[in-house]
């Protein structure tokens, strides 16, 4: 397998190892060193690490369509093009499954009402394009303490600090469960789609606190908006593990075009219709 080599030059002793630069000089922590490093200590104390990290597409080997150029180095026009037929598709996209699915989200908001104490919404902040932040919406599926419960179970915890989720969590509720193996729950999201906040296919929103958990990709990631259906929805889902989804997000990113857009547009409709690998 081939890798990539990013050198980090002059780091202090007392930070090498908490904190890295990447190529865009932006800070971003990362309490353990992605991949294959080992740390270069000079003279006079100061220290770096060096690097050595996996080409997403060279270690996922999806069987995707690639632009013959990659987005980075296409030209501004085409990129300009690209970004308004992706945003035309989201608009006209969202518009279409906001009006044909208004009576279910009208039916799931009663359901969700009448079976547990609580709102009909979850919002929480996530982190959108450029690193600003959003309330992200969702049909509520847990209960109305779920935070509470999580803090005070220290084995809860620590699997949720692990994978950023939890195997047969105990706090979704029967029409929750319902709603995230359907991901009816996601419906709401639309409306941040046609704010603009989100797209309809890109990497999921994440929390600021999960961005460590991308460590030497956490920048890239912030490059585009995040996506209601991506890459790694249509690649096993829930059954792939965290490093895998955060390759399988930089390989999108790489690889972005309309023509990947609309692949995984059908691809993330086949599988919710499936009913496969849901959270």
């Amino acid at each position: 397998m081939q890798a990539n080599s990013t050198i980090i030059q002059n780091a202090s002793s007392e930070t090498a190892g908490a904190y890295i630069e990447d190529d865009s000089s932006a800070w971003t922590h990362s309490p353990t060193p992605p991949g294959d490093s080992h740390l270069l200590v000079a003279e006079g104390g100061s220290a770096s690490w060096d690097y050595q990290f996996p080409d997403p597409a060279a270690t996922l080997n999806l069987p995707l369509p690639r632009p013959l150029v990659p987005y980075a180095w296409q030209s501004e026009s085409r990129k300009a093009l690209y970004d308004l037929c992706k945003r035309a598709l989201d608009v006209f996209g969202a518009l279409v499954l906001l009006l044909v699915t208004l009576p279910l989200s009208i039916v799931v908001a009663i359901s969700i009402k009448v079976t547990s104490p609580g709102p009909v919404l979850f919002r929480h902040k996530r982190m959108g394009h450029g690193g600003k932040e959003f309330w992200f919406t969702k049909f509520r599926t847990m209960v109305v303490d779920a935070e509470e419960q999580l803090n005070g179970n220290a084995q809860l915890r620590r699997q949720f600090e692990e994978k950023f989720k939890l195997d047969d969590d105990p706090r979704v509720t029967r029409v929750g469960a319902f709603l995230r193996k359907t991901s009816i729950d996601e419906l709401p999201q639309l409306l941040h789609v046609l704010r603009g906040d989100m797209t309809l296919i890109g990497p999921r929103p994440i929390e600021k606190a999960q961005l460590v958990k991308y460590t030497i990709y956490g920048n890239k990631l912030l490059t585009v908006k995040p996506g209601l259906g991506g890459l790694w929805q249509t690649c096993g889902r829930s059954e792939t593990t965290h490093a895998e989804r955060v390759l399988m997000d930089m390989y999108y990113i790489d690889h972005r075009s309309l023509s990947l857009d609309l692949r995984l547009l059908l691809q993330t409709a086949l599988v919710v219709l499936r009913r496969s690998g849901a959270y």
